[in-house]
């Protein structure tokens, strides 16, 4: 008897009709001869919902009691969960983290697992139990709660499918699999019937949504498949997998991520001097501002223009910081933008095809969209362009590459 570990979102589970639905999927794999586990995040809103609660006392509130109050999300998916399955007539019982064995770090908000007692969970599936987990959460050494941080139930799921060797980790959502790009922005988007969890970790970290990176670096790590697929629509969904086995499937470029959540910072005329880029970003590197492409420029004159990109959200900060940084360095100019997207194409198969990054740039050039920076890995290309380009740049690039359907 195989273990499988479902995980669904919040969308999955927004309402009790959905959660009904749930658990017929549930059923339907118990009765395909499998043991199940289920990871659940909690309804759709309900995090948001707890986190404008407590902003509303303290707009700056984070630590421990802000874990005690939104973990709470999801014990209340479990334990509805629980009871419809209940009532469907098969046994179930609800686990917070903490009773599921999952021990982390201390780090509140934003906590990595350590370990998971696997026996817990291994107990009530040979007692004839469908386990019902909280994604998202788990308990210090202490007994302090914890939360993972934003996808964290992702994690969970993966991380409970390691800890028991499960079969496959299947993850639910409102798409039925990972496309070549966002179906919304280009209309001939194709569904991938299976990656690399390379290439996946890659476009997680650029941009798409479908997958949250650290739970893709995870399965990397140990091995496990991941599937895709859609609470809504049957189909085989996607497979993340170590190495891709399907050889139509061994495309140069797998797929377009784009992430609007970034602005551009450049400081101009700074002296190209050793140790610049530590005085200049090591004050934003103290406000806790991630800093993601950067771009030097040395001119004739000895002084330098640098580059760099923030999260957007953090761009009135750093610029705020980097006009302080620029008196004191007796640089020219600072300039900014936060209208910007950066664009990536992600394949392993660019390891084998040189001339990629010509082609994209020459591409792009040809329908008049302007570059502004520029970063390569062995299987990744980012530009950085105007926002307002962005539906242009990712339909010309996805027929370029042939990733249409």
């Amino acid at each position: 008897m195989s273990i499988i570990v479902q995980k669904y979102g919040g969308t999955s589970i927004g309402t009790i009709e959905k959660i009904s639905l749930v658990a017929d999927k549930i059923i339907k794999e118990i009765n395909n001869g499998n043991q199940v586990v289920v990871v659940v995040s909690a309804m759709s809103g309900e995090t948001n919902r707890l986190l404008g609660i407590a902003k509303s006392i303290d707009n700056k509130i984070s630590g421990r009691e802000l874990d005690m109050l939104i973990s709470t999300g999801e014990q209340v998916t479990i334990s509805l969960l629980a009871m419809t399955l209940n009532k469907k007539g098969h046994r179930a019982i609800s686990l917070t983290g903490s009773q599921a064995g999952i021990l982390t770090d201390n780090a509140h908000n934003k906590a990595r697992i350590e370990s998971i007692n696997n026996s817990v969970i291994k107990n009530y599936l040979s007692d004839g139990n469908i386990v019902v987990v909280a994604g998202f959460q788990g308990v210090t050494e202490e007994g302090e709660i914890t939360t993972l941080g934003r996808g964290g139930s992702d994690t969970s799921a993966v991380a409970i499918s390691v800890a028991l060797d499960a079969k496959e980790c299947q993850i639910y959502t409102d798409v039925d699999g990972v496309y070549t790009t966002d179906p919304r922005l280009s209309p001939g988007a194709k569904k991938i019937n299976q990656i690399t969890t390379e290439e996946m970790l890659e476009l997680s970290s650029q941009g798409s949504k479908v997958l949250q990176p650290r739970a893709v670096e995870f399965a990397g790590k140990y091995d496990i498949g991941i599937r895709v697929l859609s609470t809504f629509e049957d189909g085989s969904g996607t497979l993340v997998k170590k190495e891709n086995d399907l050889q139509m499937e061994k495309a140069i470029i797998s797929g377009i991520a784009f992430n609007k959540d970034e602005a551009q910072l450049t400081i101009r005329g700074v002296p190209d001097q050793p140790g610049i880029a530590s005085l200049i970003l090591g004050p934003i590197a103290k406000l806790n501002i991630d800093v993601d492409m950067i771009v030097q420029n040395v001119g004739e004159d000895g002084l330098a223009n640098f580059t760099f990109t923030v999260p957007r959200n953090d761009y009135e900060n750093a610029k705020k910081s980097l006009i302080e940084s620029s008196e004191k360095l007796n640089a020219k100019k600072v300039e900014g933008n936060n209208q910007i997207v950066k664009i990536s194409m992600v394949g392993v198969g660019m390891r084998t095809h040189p001339g990629i990054a010509s082609k994209m740039f020459s591409v792009l050039a040809e329908n008049e969209i302007n570059i502004s920076m520029i970063s390569t890995s062995e299987i990744k290309i980012s530009i950085v362009t105007d926002e307002n380009n962005l539906k242009t740049a990712i339909d010309v690039l996805h027929k370029a590459f042939n990733l249409e359907k």
